[in-house]
């Protein structure tokens, strides 16, 4: 354990999950995962309910323990060893702050455990406070306080202690959009400031998207995707991963030709598109196989003479700001979505237009497309 008294600057500690899994009963929740984290980086783990990231992240915290691999923390086998051992912070979603305590005394609480003398628990409790932004907080308790300084007093009394790994599982969830969009900023800056690992349970797409410096899409147990935000979302390695980081339309076709990495696919009603083989999962892609392609709203464009040669029926349009969402329906019933700047003259209802896409910013997995 960290000198309390004399460290400023926590540094961050390496996570190396080994082949973990955790069943409970016939339930399956974490499968064979092996996860590397680096030393002071910010991952995230993203996927629906029931895709296995919190009990991941409860097994790191020592909450649980896994029924098979190895889970090291900064080099050291913490896979069976109590929470209380393992120096990691830990924020919750619903904070668990001590309602009778002032929030002074729940900052404190985690070096008051580890025996910190007075004069330094006050000077790093009002150094953590100060850090968040609640320096003139301190004597009032919880339930004086809004749901964004109760989160505040979570974070600081999570890295009060400098801890070198801090565990944050979904803590902005309560929240409503602007002040959760204010804290992902405010977090990533107080990890960076503090040199701390951390690692972030999270079902919102865009909250991982912002803070992490990789996301792991988690689905059924399983780790789908690692890879920077950017990858994630431009080079999905599965219609899953494609489908749950951000939106996109899914048409799902039969391979007719191949050439340069991009393939052709018949959709149906003599419609053909084109898309990039995906790197990771098309390698077995061959002529006559059934295949998804995958295409960004804010990919596709209104333009004739395409190489997809596409048109939809307009059945929507919905006005966002920034941008214009066009809704349609293809020959095929599929849906299509398209977002563009604002036209001088928006498409009606009922309007065909001609839709478009270069095939590099399209991306072909093997398989149908998942039930809607």
């Amino acid at each position: 354990m960290p000198d309390l008294a004399t460290s400023q600057t926590s540094r961050g500690a390496s996570l190396d999950v080994r082949d973990v899994s955790k069943s409970y009963g016939d339930v399956k929740a974490v499968r064979d995962i092996s996860l590397f984290v680096k030393a002071g980086e910010f991952v995230s783990l993203l996927g629906p309910s029931g895709s296995g990231k919190t009990t991941l992240l409860m097994m790191i915290a020592g909450f649980e323990y896994p029924d098979a691999g190895v889970i090291e923390v900064g080099g050291q086998d913490m896979t069976y060893v109590e929470p209380n051992r393992r120096n990691i912070g830990m924020v919750f979603q619903r904070y668990a702050l001590f309602p009778h305590m002032t929030v002074a005394g729940n900052v404190a609480f985690s070096l008051r455990m580890r025996r910190v003398p007075r004069n330094t628990i006050d000077e790093r409790v009002r150094q953590a406070l100060a850090m968040v932004r609640l320096s003139d907080y301190g004597h009032r308790r919880p339930d004086q306080l809004s749901g964004g300084q109760q989160q505040r007093v979570a974070v600081a009394r999570a890295t009060v202690f400098d801890p070198p790994m801090i565990l944050m599982d979904e803590p902005l969830g309560a929240l409503d959009k602007k002040l959760r969009e204010q804290l992902q900023i405010e977090i990533k800056a107080l990890q960076r400031e503090l040199g701390a690992t951390v690692i972030y349970v999270t079902h919102d797409q865009q909250e991982a998207l912002t803070m992490s410096d990789r996301v792991a899409v988690m689905n059924n147990g399983r780790i789908e995707q690692l890879s920077s935000p950017k990858e994630l979302y431009e080079k999905p390695q599965s219609v899953f991963v494609a489908d749950f980081v951000g939106d996109t339309n899914l048409l799902t076709g039969t391979v007719v030709d191949i050439g340069n990495g991009i393939a052709s696919l018949d959709i149906g009603n003599g419609n053909r598109v084109q898309g990039a083989v995906a790197r990771e999962s098309g390698a077995g892609i061959a002529v006559g196989d059934t295949t998804t392609l995958s295409v960004r709203p804010e990919r596709a464009f209104l333009e004739a003479g395409s190489p997809q040669g596409l048109s939809i029926t307009c059945v929507d349009e919905i006005y966002t700001g920034h941008d214009l969402l066009i809704v349609g329906r293809l020959d095929t019933g599929a849906t299509f979505r398209i977002r563009t700047k604002t036209p001088d003259a928006a498409p009606a209802s009922g309007d065909r237009l001609p839709v478009a896409w270069r095939p590099e910013d399209a991306v072909v997995f093997p398989g149908k497309a998942p039930e809607a």
